[in-house]
C-alpha cells in the first residue's frame, strides 16, 4: 500500500482519489480552511483526514497537487516547507514555465513530475489519462498507484514541462473552440439562421484536431482566408460581438503568408513557419 497526500480534493482531486483508494492505497487530506462541500467530497472518496499538513507529508511517498491552476504555486510553497522528500506530483493545467519554476522550488529534496489530466473525472463508465513527464523511476512508482482503475496513466515524452505543453496544446484548441462555437451561434441566432448553422455544422468532419495532415492546405489557402476573417470580424462587431479570435485569427494566417498555393509542403514546415516568427 502507498500513502499518497491529495492537495486538495476538488472535483476532479477527489475522483482521482477514488481511483487510489479503490486500488488498494491510502490518500490523506488535510481538513484545515476547507468547506463542508470539500469534506463531503473528501469523505465519499474514501480519503482519510489528517490532523495538518506536516503529518499527511511525514507519512506519504507521493503529494498529488490537483487544484485551481492559479493556486499551484502556493499549494507547491506549502509542501517546500516541510522538507518533503518523496515524489512531487503537479496535474494542474498550468503552462511550462510555471512547472519549471514549482520544480526548481520543490527540488533538490523532492523527485517532481509534470503531470496532466485528460477527460472527465474519472469513475463509473468515466476514464480519464493521466500524463506524467520526469524522472523514468518516479514514474514508474505511478503506474501501481492506479492499478485497474479508470484513471489510466501515460508517460509523456520529454523532461518536465512536456506534459503541461501537452494539456495547454489541447486545452488551446479544445476551449478556444467551444468558445468560438458560441460565438458563431450568437451570430447566426442574430441573423435568424441558428437552425441552419446547427445543419451545416453537422455535416463536417467533426475530429479536426486528430488530423494534423490537412494543415498544409490550410497554410496554402491563408492568403485567401486572412480576408473573409476581416469580413467576419466586421460582421461580429456588426451584431454587438466580440471580434476578438477573428481578428487573432487574421493574425495566425498571416505567419503562413509565404505558403501561398504551396500544398505540397511538409507538416513540419507549416508548423515551424507559425513558430518563427513569435520566438
Amino acid at each position: 500500500m502507498t500513502t499518497v497526500t491529495l492537495l486538495h480534493p476538488g472535483a476532479m482531486g477527489a475522483a482521482v482519489a477514488a481511483q487510489a483508494v479503490a486500488a488498494g492505497h491510502e490518500v490523506l487530506w488535510i481538513p484545515e480552511g476547507r468547506s463542508e462541500a470539500t469534506r463531503r467530497r473528501a469523505n465519499e472518496a474514501g480519503a482519510t483526514a489528517s490532523a495538518s499538513l506536516g503529518e499527511a507529508l511525514e507519512r506519504s511517498e507521493i503529494v498529488l497537487s490537483i487544484c485551481p491552476p492559479q493556486a499551484a504555486e502556493d499549494v507547491a510553497t506549502s509542501v517546500v516547507g516541510h522538507a518533503f522528500a518523496g515524489v512531487y506530483v503537479d496535474a494542474n493545467a498550468i503552462n511550462p514555465q510555471r512547472m519549471q519554476r514549482i520544480a526548481e522550488e520543490i527540488r533538490p529534496g523532492a523527485t517532481v513530475l509534470d503531470g496532466a489530466i485528460f477527460g472527465p473525472p474519472p469513475g463509473g463508465q468515466r476514464t480519464a489519462r493521466l500524463y506524467l513527464a520526469g524522472q523514468a523511476q518516479a514514474v514508474d512508482t505511478m503506474e501501481p498507484l492506479f492499478k485497474d482503475t479508470a484513471l489510466h496513466v501515460r508517460r509523456a515524452s520529454g523532461s518536465v514541462g512536456s506534459a503541461s505543453a501537452l494539456k495547454m496544446a489541447f486545452a488551446s484548441y479544445q476551449k478556444a473552440a467551444r468558445t468560438l462555437a458560441g460565438v458563431a451561434h450568437a451570430l447566426a441566432d442574430a441573423h435568424g439562421v441558428g437552425d441552419e448553422l446547427t445543419a451545416e455544422a453537422q455535416t463536417m468532419a467533426s475530429n479536426i484536431l486528430s488530423d494534423p495532415g490537412y494543415l498544409p492546405s490550410v497554410a496554402a489557402r491563408a492568403w485567401r482566408w486572412a480576408p473573409e476573417m476581416k469580413d467576419i470580424a466586421e460582421t461580429l462587431r456588426a451584431a454587438g460581438l466580440p471580434a476578438d479570435m477573428a481578428e487573432a485569427a487574421v493574425a495566425v494566417m498571416s505567419r503562413w503568408e509565404g505558403d501561398k498555393d504551396r500544398y505540397d509542403l511538409e507538416l513540419t514546415d507549416v508548423l515551424s513557419h507559425l513558430r518563427s516568427q513569435g520566438e
